[in-house]
């Protein structure tokens, strides 16, 4: 691969940044499998003899990913400081992979095939929080990766691209649980699914040819050892990022990578600047203030109450409440709508910015949740509408707060205190995602309309919020950051 002396290598640049993306299609791919998954393993455990498998039981076994999500974005900082970015997320692969194989076969050694009981459910919810603390890490890392391999010019669309493979990731198990299901989705699934317990045993569900509850979520959870398996042997193919061996004291080396990325003349302006923001290794969290650690966690914060993740989670049910066919199909149809509104915003977020797509795109959700909410309103208008609505706000979310809530927070917060900073920022995200999951299903069933004029009211709440706190970050370097902050903390 051919490096041009004096513009860098654009190939060798994307080659990196595609390995790094494939962790944010992991991200999406893991945190989607269970909304096919879940009705098969829910009438499977409600076959165990020696518990009842609640409904808050299943809520928990649905979501308990999310509690690994917070373990490993908690982490994040720690051991992207400690071990390096490159090794964190060879670290977070190995957890999806284990997580992926677990799932398949969670009584693997300790419990007898296909038989449910209460501590193979214990083992399978370990599998999952385990493949979360893979999620939360990925989620953290990779853009903050990305963010510091990448030139200036080019560092919103790059980052942008890992939320675009967080939603292909979606899209790719929609359709993947959308071929294993196929025509195997038979009524006495979906009877227990309903509530109906230990009617039938196991053998019994297999012989009347419900294969989604012995072997279908099985293949939907393994599916991705696939995907795990190769970012986790790709990602050490790449280099370690130039402001990580600079902080770690191998300037040789982060000079090295810049030169391949960015041209010999560039590299060392660019390295120059680095060792100019990092001559303290370490620098304490509010050393620039609070109010640059307010807006990452409030940026996290407001990406997640807007309340997309309910409806990425429980699509499914939602089009199927609407009574518009397969809801499968519907749920397809969203991801391809998702990931052609993700590519709006990774080539307009350098020419627009970061503050105008927000805004807008926080101003969009607002209608298509008001949409939904009249739609359960008024019950005599076309079940199309909840749909459109539906789609409407999800688009909307998707040019907006799903990349562009990950650029920034890859890139608002100076380099001392980069890898703290963004732990403590999306631990607040994956804790806002799971009381937003937790609390979707009863306030849905209790009121639609109520649930989506709440969202309504989060998303006028956060285009305010990015109006007045939020810096234009558009063509700044890593390292302008730092001058941003301490002159706002003056």
């Amino acid at each position: 691969m051919k490096t041009n002396t004096n513009e860098g290598s654009r190939a060798y640049l994307f080659s990196i940044v595609l390995v790094a993306v494939l962790g944010g299609l992991l991200f999406g791919y893991d945190t989607a499998v269970i909304s096919g998954a879940e009705r098969g393993l829910q009438a499977f455990f409600m076959n165990a003899e020696d518990f009842t498998y609640t409904s808050f039981l299943h809520g928990i076994t649905s979501s308990s990913a999310l509690l690994g999500c917070i373990i490993g974005s908690a982490i994040s900082g720690l051991m992207a400081g400690r071990f390096g970015r490159k090794k964190s997320l060879f670290i977070a692969g190995v957890c999806f992979f284990l997580s992926a194989a677990g799932s398949y076969c969670p009584e693997f050694l300790f419990f007898p095939k296909g038989v449910a009981s209460l501590n193979l459910l214990v083992a399978f919810n370990l599998y999952r929080v385990l493949g979360g603390i893979g999620v939360g890490m990925a989620s953290a890392i990779c853009p903050m990766y990305i963010a510091e391999i990448a030139p200036a010019d080019k560092r919103g669309k790059l980052v942008s691209w890992n939320q675009f493979a967080i939603i292909f990731g979606q899209l790719v198990v929609y359709f993947v649980n959308l071929v294993i299901l196929g025509d195997h989705i038979a009524p006495k699934m979906e009877a227990l699914a309903e509530g109906i317990n230990r009617i039938v045993n196991v053998d019994a569900l297999a012989s009347d040819g419900n294969w989604s509850v012995t072997t279908g979520w099985r293949l939907m959870f393994g599916s991705e050892c696939v995907p795990a398996g190769l970012f986790t042997l790709l990602i050490l193919l790449v280099p370690e990022t130039p402001r990580y061996l600079a902080m770690s004291g191998q300037e040789d080396k982060a000079l090295g990578v810049l030169r391949r990325i960015n041209g010999e003349s560039k590299a060392a302006e660019i390295l120059s600047e680095i060792k100019a923001t990092v001559t303290e290794k370490r620098e304490k969290l509010f050393t620039y203030g609070w109010i640059v650690i307010f807006v990452g966690i409030m940026l996290s914060v407001f990406q997640q109450i807007v309340g997309i993740n309910a409806v990425l989670y429980y699509a499914p049910r939602i089009f199927e409440s609407m009574g518009m066919g397969n809801p499968m199909t519907q749920t397809v149809l969203m991801g391809i709508v998702n990931i052609s509104f993700t590519l709006v915003a990774i080539f307009t977020v350098e020419r627009l910015g970061r503050k105008p797509l927000l805004i807008t795109g926080s101003l969009g959700m607002a209608i298509g949740a008001l949409g939904v909410a009249l739609a359960d309103i008024f019950p005599e208008l076309p079940g199309v509408i909840g749909v459109i609505s539906v789609m409407f706000y999800s688009a909307s979310f998707m040019f907006s707060w799903g990349p562009i809530c990950w650029v920034l927070i890859s890139e608002i917060f100076p380099n001392t205190i980069r890898g703290a900073a963004v732990a403590v920022a999306v631990a607040f995200q994956w804790i806002s995602n799971f009381v937003v999951s937790s609390t979707f299903v009863p306030m849905y069933t209790w009121s639609p309309a109520f649930t989506y004029g709440l969202y309504c009211a989060f998303c006028i709440i956060a285009a305010v919020f990015v109006w007045r706190l939020v810096p234009e970050t558009k063509g700044k370097t890593l390292e302008d950051m730092t001058a941003l902050w301490k002159n706002r903390k003056k």
